[in-house]
């Protein structure tokens, strides 16, 4: 490929507002020549503030932003409802005394244009040649999007910003475009805003993930394992898909429902005269998600062992867990039914070679690998829980060969298989990169979401925020 006579543009550490609606924080992103980059990432994330940044929208607070071209062509739907006020201020009959018809749509196009031929030959193209004369306000949305277009590839720009350009055309003109942006790619770089992976033109060739006003991810398209990790992201973020049914033969006992999950009346943890955790007053209502946040030493596993039953002083305590008083002869059973339960700890334990749809059986049996014959409906959910986490086509690969991060998606869904009332998650993204982490967290969000489970996130840094999870405990270690 020759080079794109484009610098590369640099952003490092900047901050964005717009207008006091929405800021990117921190944005440290390098395009080079000869890049075509897509921007995606879930509603409201930022992608398209991102891309308006390019086109010198948005007031700069801090950072430094190098390299921006002055011709830029900017399509987003932003640009578009611009020009339609615009167009609609003429029609103010108080102040001109005269009905205005707009301006027509030949005006739009060919009096912003600097190559005449190619905006003639696109009108051709886009099939717009009969309605030169409408006056542009009078448009469909569909065709209004197609005169951006044409204005935009007409004007030859240094940098062509496409926000979602393939909305609202129909299929034979949406053929047509993504054949004529592969025509200049030797010539223009691109900028494109996607939501949907499946409409990434084939000479993308990096992808940035925007996730709170923030570029969290580069990927290049080319690194096959970053690109997947990223399209189960997103994945993730974007499905419609619902956390699956539990089976109706695996029905857990009914809890009373006037009851609180856990509740923790002045518990205390001590070694000796070293006191872990003095006097815990704490009850987790049924759908009322907790993190729970502390440094080592802080009594956060302690904590979590008197709940589940496995600490030896949860039977001097007074607690009273999904309807039970310790120590009034409850089984450790009769309380670990009701929890589902994922740890470093397990993870290092389930090495067993078995294929992930039957890690994700093997919850219906709380065994560490499959003993037992699975029934054809506990089969179907397990297909349903690796078609929302994206690994449907790794049904039958061997658990211990997939990633680290993957290996703990697996194991949430294992302890989800029943819906158990309380899901305690023990420091789930330990020992995960970046991606894996997120991967995770956007499971946990999608878990969240169900009302059927409430769940416990456990971790180092109260600052990890996860959307659903609204109740904060922060212990403090004792000195």
């Amino acid at each position: 490929m020759d080079s794109i006579g484009l610098d590369n543009i640099y952003f490092e550490k900047v901050t964005v507002n717009f207008d006091d609606r929405f800021t990117l924080s921190e944005i440290d992103w390098t395009i080079e020549p000869n890049q075509h980059w897509v921007i995606t990432g879930t509603n409201g994330a930022g992608k398209s503030a991102l891309a308006a940044v390019l086109a010198g929208v948005g007031e700069i607070e801090n950072g430094t932003v190098i390299g921006l071209p002055k011709n830029v062509g900017l399509v987003s739907f932003e640009a578009q409802a611009e020009l339609i006020a615009k167009e609609l201020k003429k029609d103010d009959a108080d102040i001109m005394d005269v009905i205005s018809l707009g301006t027509p749509v030949h005006e739009m196009i060919f009096d912003y244009c600097q190559d005449t031929a190619l905006a003639q030959a696109l009108v051709e193209k886009f099939g717009l040649s009969t309605l030169l004369d409408r006056a542009f306000r009078k448009l469909s949305t569909g065709e209004t999007r197609k005169v951006m277009l044409i204005r935009a590839l007409a004007n030859r720009p240094d940098l062509l910003i496409l926000d979602e350009p393939f909305d609202g055309l129909d299929v034979d003109t949406l053929a047509m475009l993504q054949d004529h942006l592969a025509s200049i790619i030797d010539s223009t770089p691109m900028i494109m805003v996607l939501n949907r992976f499946d409409e990434m033109p084939a000479f993308i060739t990096h992808i940035a993930y925007v996730d709170k006003g923030k570029l969290t991810l580069t990927v290049d398209k080319s690194d096959e394992n970053a690109f997947n990790e990223l399209y189960q992201l997103l994945h993730l973020k974007t499905t419609d898909l619902n956390v699956p049914q539990a089976d109706p033969a695996n029905k857990l006992p009914a809890l009373d429902p006037s009851q609180p999950l856990v509740r923790l009346n002045q518990a205390t943890i001590k070694y000796g005269d070293t006191i872990i955790v003095d006097k815990l007053d704490w009850t987790i209502e049924r759908g009322q998600h907790w993190q729970l946040s502390g440094p080592n030493g802080s009594g956060k596993t302690g904590v979590l062992s008197l709940i589940t039953g496995d600490h030896p002083q949860c039977y001097v305590n007074d607690i009273f867990v999904f309807g039970f008083q310790r120590g009034k002869g409850e089984s450790i059973w009769q309380i670990k039914q009701f929890i589902g339960y994922v740890s470093t700890s397990l993870q290092w334990e389930y090495r067993v070679s078995t294929s992930c749809k039957n890690v994700i059986i093997s919850g219906f049996y709380d065994s560490i690998g499959m003993y037992s014959k699975s029934t054809d409906n506990q089969k179907k959910i397990a297909d349903q829980w690796l078609t929302l986490l994206g690994m449907e086509d790794r049904a039958d690969q061997p658990f211990n060969k997939l990633s680290y991060g993957d290996q703990r998606l697996l194991l949430i869904a294992r302890a989800m298989v029943k819906h158990p009332p309380l899901l305690i998650l023990d420091e789930p993204c330990l020992g995960l990169d970046d991606m894996n982490r997120q991967l995770v967290l956007a499971l946990i969000e999608k878990i969240c979401e169900d009302k059927e489970t409430t769940v416990l996130y456990v971790n180092h840094h109260a600052e990890d925020q996860i959307k659903g999870i609204e109740n904060y405990l922060g212990l403090k270690k004792n000195n």
